[in-house]
């Protein structure tokens, strides 16, 4: 896929495409010295990484304010949907944690030449303050799903949501996740492959 392509498929602004494509470019300079994403990935970074994270806005409800992205990497989902929101003109926050400084440091980087609505912080996600309010939770190739609630449970509050990237072996997953934790699940197919996003909610550890 090529960034016309993506633009066409999308249906974003050039504008959005152009600070795809320049966060695109940084990534691969970063990523020559930085670990943060396997650089076989790089050269399908339209369809693999911004696609696949973009397709997230049609889950998202237009008056979200407040979206946590937990294990944060090169910003994917994160960065992406900072970029789709500003092109809807959503008044939406990205919020990207991740424990490695060098993967939040690029991220701001990225955040500050691309002016998008979005910060990085550079902690562990059980460290996150269970008092701040977030309406999303997301996650991308960050930990197997029973280890990725026990990390999101103290954010998905009630009404809280949690959208988790998943791959074939999502069912699995889910099976070993249902023996500790019970919660609402929605399986959704992925656009870019084969596999899911879990809509998650009413997530409570098992007594």
């Amino acid at each position: 896929m090529t960034r016309d392509e993506f633009e066409a498929a999308t249906g974003v602004s050039r504008e959005t495409a152009q600070g795809f494509d320049h966060w695109r470019e940084l990534l691969v300079e970063a990523n020559a010295h930085t670990n943060l994403v396997g650089r076989s990935t790089l050269d399908d970074f339209w369809e693999r990484h911004a696609l696949d994270s973009l397709q997230l806005m049609q889950l998202i409800p237009s008056g979200t304010r407040r979206i946590a992205d937990l294990g944060a990497g090169a910003g994917f989902p994160g960065l992406a949907l900072a970029l789709a929101c500003r092109d809807r003109g959503l008044q939406t926050r990205i919020v990207m944690i991740d424990s490695v400084a060098k993967k939040t440091a690029f991220l701001n980087r990225v955040i500050g030449e691309l002016g998008v609505a979005a910060e990085a912080r550079a902690i562990r996600v059980e460290a996150m303050d269970p008092s701040e309010d977030f309406e999303i939770v997301t996650a991308r190739a960050f930990a197997p799903l029973n280890k990725l609630l026990g990390f999101a449970a103290p954010l998905l509050k009630s009404g809280t949501v949690g959208l988790f990237f998943k791959g074939r072996h999502y069912r699995d997953e889910l099976t070993e996740a249902h023996k500790h934790w019970t919660f609402e699940t929605e399986v959704i197919p992925s656009q870019t492959g084969d596999g899911v996003i879990l809509r998650i909610s009413e997530v409570q550890r098992v007594r």
